[in-house]
């Protein structure tokens, strides 16, 4: 199955932004980040591929200024892309002077393009020529000045410059407040526990590196076993509860599910030793407090991202002690495959040096900041996640969007030093398919060992978690394992209501087919794989009983109101 092509622009309304970026929001993948190094080593690759072949590059370089002579005399047949929005402003192509700017711009970017793909250099070499040229024609585009905006040039006479006062105004408080990095988002409207995370719930256990939050049932009767989510790391537990309509929290809740989510304290210098074992250990006294607190033996437990990989983690050690306090599985756009990570731009520039250098770094300062990986993170997307709003708010002088998946976005939290170099180690070691690579709370894990059903979750156009990655996850769990494939990015996968039309996901086992073949062979269904999830979740909960009006137990009492302390330590 071939990915949709995602053409990125930046002359474009809020919502559209807002949607964008929406596919792009952090996850596990700026562990490693771009070096200058890195940028070195792809102009390297490029310089090769010039110098190693002359006569090829003297002809496209011809080439080139034939196609330039071309579109200066007005004879250019030479198109931008129909779907790039930055060019969709008629005057790119009514205008003689914008017309040609354009022409000769796309001329630079598909002449680099061709060249690259005609040298002899290597796969990879020419993956990072690729990247490098398009960050440089990113960069250049006109589109990203006042005067080769045609948008912005109208918007500055029409307001008589005041667009570009407010468009500094936006740069100024960027730079003071935003690392110098374009704001995403207008934050304003949201509030903790108001009108995002406002499931009604409490804490009803932590302990120094978790709360566990447990949420009021919505129904009379509730299923025995209850679901314990564990949120990834990176970022805060409650892009599961975000507005009541797209809340999976309340669609769990409203599924009959006794329902409790951990959030991760967001951990400073001090915390830097914290590492796979910290959490793992952390993870397993929630869990407890789950089983305590409603009678059930054993819990499901559900997974996001780097959070499936620390369920991993602690269902293979779990199994390598021969307790069973997990009956089932979900794991949403997790790769446990670390090999994966080489089809992905940041696997361009994995080697052991950028891995040693990178632990180096978050070793000395004790955490990964947030706003650094967000950093990280924008270079490896910057038409979506720099320059859409470079225009936005610089040039056109508007405000980010208000959008409540990008004020989750934009609340970061630092993941400390001991657990980014656990992250990194796996890439190497590839635990999760290599028996006894990996040692959780010192017992070596095996996850040939782990028996659980499992559920597993991909996005087609997911980029962070490929899905022909998760489907290895999937395969991890178990042949007989339900894999699902929804047709949307990273998080949208995840938050999937059943409200939009266009969505559809397949389904299928695991089985031992490749992916491609995988989605030959899958079922398609219409709409979202909430509704399909909600059927499986429910042959693997048990029986019902009454639901409990009180939450706690007289061992875990119910503390802080949900969505608790935790989330709200900055």
């Amino acid at each position: 199955m071939s990915k949709p092509s995602m053409r990125r622009g930046t002359t474009v309304d809020g919502q559209e932004l807002a949607v964008r970026a929406a596919q792009n929001t952090i996850a596990a993948n700026p562990l490693l980040g771009i070096r200058a190094a890195d940028l070195k080593l792809a102009a390297r690759a490029l310089l090769k591929g010039a110098a190693g072949q002359p006569k090829l590059f003297a002809r496209h370089l011809a080439n080139y200024a034939g196609e330039l002579v071309d579109v200066a005399r007005g004879t250019s047949v030479i198109q931008a892309d129909p779907k790039d929005k930055r060019f969709a402003d008629p005057a790119w192509q009514s205008s003689f002077l914008y017309r040609r700017v354009l022409q000769a711009y796309t001329s630079t970017g598909q002449g680099l393009a061709r060249f690259i793909d005609a040298t002899d250099l290597s796969a990879i070499d020419k993956d990072r020529a690729r990247f490098l040229t398009s960050l440089i024609v990113d960069g250049m585009a006109p589109s990203n000045t006042v005067l080769g905006n045609p948008a912005a040039l109208k918007k500055m006479v029409d307001t008589g410059g005041l667009s570009l006062v407010k468009g500094l105004q936006n740069l100024v408080d960027d730079v003071r407040h935003n690392g110098m990095l374009p704001s995403q988002v207008d934050s304003t409207p949201f509030e903790l526990g108001r009108n995002v995370a406002a499931t009604p719930g409490a804490v009803v256990f932590r302990n120094e590196v978790l709360e566990l939050i447990q949420y009021a049932p919505t129904t009379a009767k509730v299923y025995k076993r209850p679901l314990v989510v564990c949120p990834p790391q990176i970022n805060k537990f409650y892009a599961i509860d975000l507005s009541r309509e797209k809340s999976l929290v309340q669609w769990i809740l409203d599924s009959e599910v006794q329902l409790f989510a951990v959030s991760w304290r967001n951990p400073t210098t001090k915390q830097r030793d914290w590492n796979l074992d910290t959490y793992v250990a952390a993870l397993d006294e929630a869990v407890d407090a789950a089983r305590q607190i409603t009678g059930s033996p054993d819990v499901n437990l559900w997974g996001n991202c780097s959070g499936g990989i620390t369920m991993a983690s602690y269902l293979g050690w779990l199994a390598a002690r021969g307790q069973r306090k997990v009956a089932s599985a979900v794991a949403a756009v997790c790769v446990l495959d670390m090999s994966t990570t080489e089809h992905t731009t940041v696997g361009l520039f994995t080697t052991p040096a950028t891995v040693k250098a990178a632990k180096a770094v978050s070793r000395e300062r004790g955490v990964v900041s947030g706003r650094e990986m967000a950093r990280m993170f924008a270079w490896l997307r910057p038409n979506d996640l720099i320059w859409n709003y470079w225009v936005n708010n610089y040039l056109l002088g508007n405000k980010p969007p208000a959008f409540d998946i990008l004020h989750w976005n934009a609340d970061t939290t630092r993941l400390p030093a001991g657990l980014h170099a656990d992250y990194l180690d796996l890439i190497e070691s590839n635990p999760f398919l290599n028996a006894d690579a990996l040692t959780v709370c010192g017992m070596p894990i095996d996850m040939g060992k782990v028996n659980v059903d499992a559920y597993v979750v991909g996005g087609i156009t997911d980029h962070i978690t490929p899905w022909q990655g998760c489907h290895g996850t999937a395969r991890i769990y178990g042949s007989d394992t339900t894999f699902v494939l929804a047709n949307s990015g990273h998080l949208q996968s995840l938050i999937n209501p059943p409200t939009n039309p266009k969505a559809f996901f397949l389904t299928g086992k695991a089985g031992e087919a490749a992916p491609d073949a995988w989605a030959e062979q899958a079922t398609r269904h219409e709409g979202s794989w909430w509704p399909h999830w909600r059927a499986w979740i429910g042959k693997h909960s048990g029986a019902k009983v009454a639901a409990r009006a009180k939450l706690g137990s007289r061992k875990h009492p119910a503390g802080d109101a949900a969505p608790g302390a935790y989330v709200r330590e900055p």
